[in-house]
């Protein structure tokens, strides 16, 4: 989708849909799809969630909920309705011509998220790709030349096969150009990244689910002015700076990655595979999370598979529990240092508030401590730092 359709869609009265395949981790509220929408600059009017043991083929939630769908439409006039699951290309077909406005899921919801926030080169790249990718695997004749659009919700076939396969062919060429580009892009950061081995920098990178903090610790730990916002994937590119750290006598190397989400579409995961790379390339990973949301260990689980996913697992970790400023008083940890317990292992835990500035010196100094350690020895993240406490 091109920016003047973007711009198109902001404020956009939307419906909201949610199908439970009784699977864990349902969101009964459609609490994160609604942020996602509001994120993208649309308004959710209603929401709808319904019940099913599989997917209907031909229009996802079956013809009766279909007329729901559409009666909630247009009572309420909306714009266009929004999934919180990936739809094939021919459900979004038949939902279009059935609700007779147009049908986005998750996955091209994030996309246009993450196409509205990218400002580094490597960043528009990385979403670029994945939006072609993704473009690739549904010809329902909404594009044409990757940008324009064509035709009214509901028209039935096209301008003919060789359009068709003309535009597959356009995509296809565009996804290799984009690539060989990623590529120019990712040895450019591989040459920085070596010459700061050759430095001998600790390098830390900040990890967590979006919306946890990550900017506002980084902001407040290097005193840099990275955009922080209390909304989903305020931050893309990866920024990296210099942290001194007093106690250890010296700097190291600080990056804050993108935010980690449920259901981060598979090509989102592998074209930022190049922004990620900071994270597998650490030293240590501190783990940020919103510890004032009351879904933090699905939040935690999320981020771990992602972590899998890109070959980070490994990776010493802590856990920064954030947002101690937001909890009440009878939330707080007893002690503001422990351990956590998190797939048979005990992580190193630290409570802190970014924005407060609470317990910040202490991860200082556990982070001074953990530079000097490593200078003598191989440790674990077990090892590294020797907090009393409590497992959580």
């Amino acid at each position: 989708m091109g920016s003047d359709h973007a711009t198109q869609r902001q404020s956009a009265a939307v419906v909201l849909v949610g199908v439970d395949f009784g699977l864990p981790h349902f969101d009964a509220e459609l609490e994160e799809l609604g942020l996602l929408a509001q994120t993208a600059g649309l308004q959710p009017v209603a929401r709808l969630v319904c019940k099913r043991k599989a997917p209907d083929a031909a229009l996802f939630v079956g013809s009766g909920k279909a007329d729901e769908i559409r009666l909630l439409v247009q009572m309420h006039g909306a714009a266009e309705v929004l999934f919180d699951q990936a739809l094939s290309p021919a459900q979004q077909r038949n939902l279009e011509r059935h609700l007779e406005v147009p049908v986005y899921d998750r996955t091209l919801l994030i996309l246009e998220i993450f196409a509205q926030r990218a400002r580094s080169h490597e960043g528009k790249l990385q979403v670029e790709l994945a939006r072609l990718q993704y473009l690739s695997t549904r010809l329902v004749r909404r594009w044409t030349h990757l940008e324009r659009q064509q035709g009214g919700i509901g028209q039935r076939g096209g301008p003919g096969e060789t359009q068709i396969e003309l535009d597959k062919r356009m995509i296809g060429e565009a996804i290799k150009r984009t690539k060989e580009r990623l590529q120019k892009v990712k040895r450019q950061r591989n040459t920085q990244r070596r010459q700061r081995e050759r430095r001998d920098t600790f390098n830390i990178s900040l990890v967590g689910y979006t919306n946890a903090g990550k900017s506002t610790l980084f902001n407040a730990l290097v005193k840099a002015r990275a955009y922080a916002a209390d909304q989903l994937f305020a931050t893309l590119d990866t920024t990296t700076r210099q942290l001194y750290l007093a106690d250890a006598g010296c700097s190291v190397s600080l990056s804050d990655t993108v935010g980690f989400i449920r259901d981060l579409p598979h090509g989102l995961v592998d074209a930022f595979q190049a922004t990620l790379q900071e994270a597998v390339d650490a030293d240590l990973l501190l783990h940020v999370v919103d510890g004032a949301n009351p879904h933090f260990p699905e939040q935690i689980a999320q981020v771990q598979r992602v972590l899998a996913e890109i070959d980070a697992a490994d990776i010493p970790q802590w856990l920064v529990f954030n947002k101690l400023d937001a909890l009440a008083p009878e939330q707080r940890p007893p002690q503001l240092q422990g351990t956590y317990e998190l797939d048979a292992r005990l992580l190193p835990r630290i409570s802190l508030s970014a924005r407060s500035g609470e317990g910040l010196a202490a991860l200082r100094q556990q982070l001074a401590a953990a530079v000097l350690a490593a200078r003598g020895q191989e440790m674990s993240s077990g090892d590294i730092l020797d907090l009393p406490g409590e497992t959580a």
